[in-house]
């Protein structure tokens, strides 16, 4: 019979373990982020506040253009994408020193952060654009986001607009982050990161006959077992199994069904290497007949 006691799948444990890992990310609050020194970058459409100290008249608010410049009196279009706030008052102030002023003090703030957003596609319960407040780390974000769905895959996936207009890809083993907790894998984001988690579509492969446990294994498609693999994950061999003649039932390309007939006391024995399966795969374990 099929045995329908409730077991706690891999993925059931890898959700327990990230809502205690979010709990205790926000409780620590940042904890490792107090190493990373991450000042926001700017970008298209932000507010800046721009004070000459003594110079009212220079004294401006400007929006950064769609090109990531802003023009100011004296000084003209000036770029200031990706620089930090302190960045944008050294420049400017180097500026202003080479050609009209003695040693100027200038302040920028910003008044309104319009391209502080990252985005998270792929397999969270809500994609979408969300507002960075502060610094939030990745796991903040997923969380925001309603957590990974069942199908997620094994790697995160970061790309990273860069000062220069290029871009990098990070990736994220998932796993690492989540189930292990390892801290420095929860990295800071920045202004415009887009995250991608890819969907790793569940499959199912099928083990029936003298086993303890028969019925579906649902598993990931990158993490199908092999035929040992499925068996033991199907509570293992009953006590009449006949291992000598294992049956894999398979649909191949053109449609057509194919059988594999299998001696699994070889494979135990290390004479043959076990068998890969694939989607849909039907093991049938027969019955001894001594």
């Amino acid at each position: 019979m099929f045995d329908r006691r409730k077991r706690i799948s891999p993925y059931r444990k890898k959700r327990l373990i990230f809502v205690l890992l979010m709990f205790l990310v926000f409780i620590v609050g940042g904890y490792n982020q107090e190493r990373i020194s991450l000042e926001y970058r700017i970008g298209p459409k932000d507010l800046l506040e721009i004070s000459v100290f003594g110079l009212d008249d220079l004294n401006t608010t400007v929006r950064v253009s769609e090109e990531g410049k802003i023009t100011l009196p004296l000084l003209g279009e000036v770029k200031v994408q990706g620089l930090t706030k302190t960045e944008v008052e050294k420049e400017l102030a180097r500026l202003l020193e080479k050609k009209y002023l003695q040693n100027p003090q200038v302040t920028v703030f910003i008044k309104e952060y319009q391209s502080k957003r990252v985005s998270i596609l792929g397999a969270v319960q809500n994609p979408g654009p969300y507002e960075l407040l502060g610094r939030q780390t990745l796991l903040q974000i997923i969380s925001e986001a309603g957590g990974m769905t069942e199908d997620a895959g094994e790697t995160i996936i970061i790309i990273r607009q860069l000062a220069d207009g290029s871009s990098k890809t990070l990736r994220i083993p998932a796993e690492e982050l989540i189930v292990k907790g390892d801290a420095k894998l929860n990295i800071v984001l920045q202004p415009g990161d887009i995250i991608n988690i890819p969907v790793d579509k569940i499959v199912h492969v099928y083990v029936f006959g003298q086993v303890r446990n028969p019925g579906a294994l649902a598993v990931k498609r990158s993490h199908i077992p092999t035929l040992l693999q499925a068996i033991a994950q199907a509570g293992g061999f009953g006590e009449r199994a006949s291992k000598g003649g294992v049956l894999i039932k398979r649909i191949n390309k053109e449609g057509q069904e194919i059988q594999i007939k299998v001696n699994v006391k070889d494979i135990i024995k290390g004479k043959k290497k076990d068998i890969q399966l694939q989607e849909n795969d039907v093991v049938f374990v027969p019955e001894t007949i001594f």
